[in-house]
């Protein structure tokens, strides 16, 4: 195989897993209303499930960061395959709450210990520099294809069963189908050391306690409050799902179907968003700029929908914060790059940003769990309202960042001339 074959072979391999991965925690994303029925619980212990995977998550991450500087991406991506696969298996046969609040801390231990980093310092590495935009865009492409395939199995393999359990256990097993395909595909495209298309460092090995400098980094700390607005966006897109079914009454299939669009398939749409900040705005950061402030405009229109238009024009509208997020979303840890932290450390910093950037799950599911509970359709009111202060946040962050590069490299230049 020649080495642009591998390289792609290898971000395809990557996209899986990615994709696949991931499907069984965030469940609801899709099945929000059937999970519920199915195991019997609210929309607060829906949204409590994902805070205990979020607990684990954040204690993690930095591990998991610091051994993805050290451990074969290999073996690492396949050990988190293989179990995760197990607990996906679990759950199909318990659907039990109790149960799944073990499950979903231990699918931290399977997602992101040495998962998470390790995935996304071999997707950065793939490509120069100059490339970050369009390699995480096909990266998220297929993560998104993989998504959407895997949801779109299982919406059909749910709908044949004769009980909302039945149907859990149908969805549970498809998502366990999945990443053992992704755990086949890595065997076979990644190598045991560095993988196929990986460039050794010439700078010595991660000390430890170069973590302590990275978080006195003003850009390791921008970098990480982009990811939390982006995910933020991300993840909150999914209570269209729900609202869909409780504000305009569309059933619970067509709801999904516009999910798996709006959450997984628009990653596709993740490509076009890197080439437009490598190639048009020349910079992640104004783009991502860019894709915050369309999207305050289409949440606020949200707000502003009159009562009575008609359900399916609401729905396709869903669509369109849904691309916007994904735009963001798919290209906001090439905001690493372009911050110019030395790739040694890439690991780490993924592993630092990772636990501000995604802490919402801590918390933003049973807040907005807490509020359609009590405010009952209301709720939807202020998860919108949230969500657009949170791209306000995202958008001004994305700015400093941006400034902060600006200067740092115009400092370096001076200090280049003044020694020559």
């Amino acid at each position: 195989m020649n080495n642009k074959f591998r390289k792609y072979m290898a971000i395809l391999a990557l996209g899986i897993s990615g994709g696949s991965i991931y499907l069984l925690p965030y469940i609801k994303y899709i099945f929000y209303n059937q999970q519920i029925e199915a195991m019997g619980i609210t929309n607060q212990q829906s949204g409590f499930l994902l805070t205990m995977y979020a607990i684990g998550n954040v204690l993690l991450y930095i591990p998991g960061g610091i051994l993805a500087d050290k451990l074969s991406p290999k073996k690492c991506l396949l050990f988190s395959l293989i179990s995760t696969t197990m607990l996906s298996v679990l759950f199909a046969f318990t659907l039990s709450y109790n149960i799944a609040l073990v499950i979903w801390l231990l699918l931290s231990l399977t997602t992101i210990l040495v998962f998470w980093a390790s995935l996304i310092k071999t997707v950065r590495m793939i490509g120069t520099d100059e490339e970050q935009g369009r390699v995480f865009g096909i990266y998220y492409a297929v993560n998104g294809i993989t998504g959407a395939a895997g949801n779109a199995i299982a919406l059909w393999a749910s709908r044949s069963a004769v009980s909302a359990r039945a149907a859990m256990f149908n969805v549970a097993m498809v998502y366990s189908a999945v990443t053992v395909i992704a755990a086949l595909m890595i065997g076979l495209f990644i190598e045991n050391n560095k993988g196929p298309i990986v460039k050794k460092s010439e700078e010595d090995n991660f000390n430890v306690g170069d973590a302590v400098n990275l978080l006195k980094n003003p850009s390791v700390w921008l970098c990480s409050i982009i990811i939390f607005c982006g995910y933020s966006l991300y993840t909150s897109t999914s209570y269209f799902t729900p609202y869909l079914t409780s504000v305009f009454g569309i059933s619970s299939t067509k709801s999904g179907i516009y999910s798996i669009i709006r959450n997984y398939l628009f990653m596709l749409l993740a490509p076009i968003s890197g080439f437009i900040a490598d190639r048009i705005f020349k910079s992640t950061c104004k783009w991502i700029m860019t894709g915050f402030f369309i999207s305050v405009i289409l949440f606020v229109g949200v707000l502003i929908i009159p009562e009575g238009t008609n359900a399916a024009i609401i729905g396709i509208y869903t669509l369109l914060p849904g691309a916007f997020a994904l735009a963001v979303y798919g290209i906001e840890f090439s905001v690493i790059s372009e911050s110019k932290i030395p790739q040694i450390y890439t690991g780490t910093v993924v592993g630092i940003a990772s636990v501000i950037g995604y802490s919402p799950d801590l918390f933003i599911d049973v807040l907005y769990g807490s509020w359609l509970d009590k405010y009952g359709n209301t709720g939807y009111t202020y998860i919108f309202i949230f969500i657009g202060v949170i791209c306000v946040v995202g958008l001004t962050s994305a700015y400093i960042l941006r400034r902060h590069t600006i200067a740092s490299i115009l400092h370096t230049k001076q200090q280049s001339v003044m020694s020559n």
